[in-house]
């Protein structure tokens, strides 16, 4: 998920934070900004913010990333969490498999925050030359590439030319969105005839080995996640090897077909109601707090004998109205926002936004748009009691 662009002396860097639930090959919109962003916004450095409790699926975009920009830095964030759950990560082997510097933070720890700032900065004034390892995928695709990176090298700008690969690799796959983006950044034309002949070859080539559009793409994600899970089992130790069979078993019960909806209908609808109903005490005690405060402040200024505009204005029209919005608003956001970060600290959101995931998408959005609706409940659900 792209986080935003942001700034450190002067320098840009781009913050991704990958959530534990993804889709690979950047199919979402907010996906494709932060790759076009990557490969053609130039920015500074690109930190890439990792969850240690689990390293391996995070992993997956960080290789794709790494395949499009040669200055990055990989955020392990959540070190205080994996600590819990007995999980040790080897920082410095991982900066040595992935070729680029690797930071662990605790967001709760300054010093550690400052460290990832400082490293942020040596990289982008190349005080720190990142050299990111690139996927080795399978034989026939690695030959593929070969064939087409010669022809590709000559059309790309002299500044570009890390991207080869990658270019090369969208060929092969035929994705035509990336191409036309790469083509319009760079103003070039990647259809000329020797590429045409090339992409030829390399087509009859993987038909020989049984491999087609259809199986292709299948082919690379495998071999990012093979590596991925290699590069875990070099610097990930867990102390405790069952530490993640209370999740699965969690995870069967919250995402499955037939009882995640209703298990996700049932909290939210008993968050509403604890927000609703909780909000009634404190809002009458606050409305007859402000209504004792006013009758006083109307005493008060019938006493300095001020003029009665003045007092209108002053105490039944700014006062009130300030009061009213605050005796209906605060107690409502006081009780949904801390439980709504209650089922965040749990770990329920991400499963919320998995089992929505397949909906929102026919409305051409993801899952995780579902969680920033539901904090928006929490006005909804103020305005309710304000009724």
């Amino acid at each position: 998920m792209l986080l935003g662009i942001c700034k450190h002396n002067n320098k840009d860097f781009l913050l991704i934070d990958i959530p534990g639930t993804y889709s690979l090959m950047s199919n979402s919109q907010e996906e494709e900004i932060a790759r076009n962003y990557i490969c053609f916004g130039n920015p500074d450095a690109t930190v890439i913010i990792l969850d240690a409790t689990c390293l391996e699926k995070n992993l997956n975009l960080v290789f794709q990333t790494l395949e499009i920009t040669n200055k990055v830095v990989v955020c392990v964030n959540l070190l205080d969490e994996a600590k819990k759950k007995n999980i040790e990560i080897d920082l410095n082997k991982l900066s040595k498999l992935l070729g680029v510097p690797v930071v662990g933070t605790v967001a709760r720890n300054a010093k550690t925050l400052n460290n990832l700032l400082d490293t942020v900065y040596n990289v982008c004034c190349s005080k720190i030359i990142c050299n990111p390892k690139k996927i080795k995928y399978i034989p026939i695709i690695e030959d593929c590439i070969l064939m087409l990176s010669s022809e590709v090298q000559k059309i790309l700008p002299v500044s570009k030319q890390y991207l080869t690969r990658w270019v090369c690799l969208k060929l092969i796959d035929k994705d035509d969105s990336i191409i036309n983006s790469i083509e319009n950044a760079f103003g070039i034309k990647l259809s000329n005839e020797q590429i045409l002949l090339k992409l030829d070859e390399i087509r009859k080539l993987l038909q020989k080995n049984d491999i087609d559009s259809s199986n292709l793409k299948d082919k690379i994600v495998s071999n990012i996640i093979f590596s991925a899970e290699d590069i875990c089992n070099n610097v990930v130790k867990y102390k405790n090897s069952s530490h993640q069979n209370r999740d699965r078993k969690i995870d069967k019960i919250l995402t499955s077909k037939k009882f995640g909806i209703p298990i996700m209908i049932l909290f939210l609808g008993l968050i509403f109601w604890i927000t609703i109903t909780g909000a009634n005490y404190p809002s009458q005690l606050l409305s007859d707090f402000f209504g004792y405060i006013q009758e006083k402040l109307l005493y008060f200024f019938n006493y300095i004998n001020a003029p009665e505009f003045i007092s209108g204005v002053l105490i039944e029209g700014m006062f009130q109205t300030v009061t009213w919005v605050i005796s209906v608003m605060l107690p409502p956001m006081a009780i949904f926002f801390p439980l709504f970060t209650i089922l965040e600290d749990l770990g329920y959101l991400p499963r919320i936004a998995f089992n929505l995931d397949n909906y929102f998408k026919k409305a051409c959005t993801t899952g995780k748009q579902a969680l920033t609706m539901c904090m928006g409940f929490g006005c909804n659900a103020a305005r309710s009691c304000g009724v």
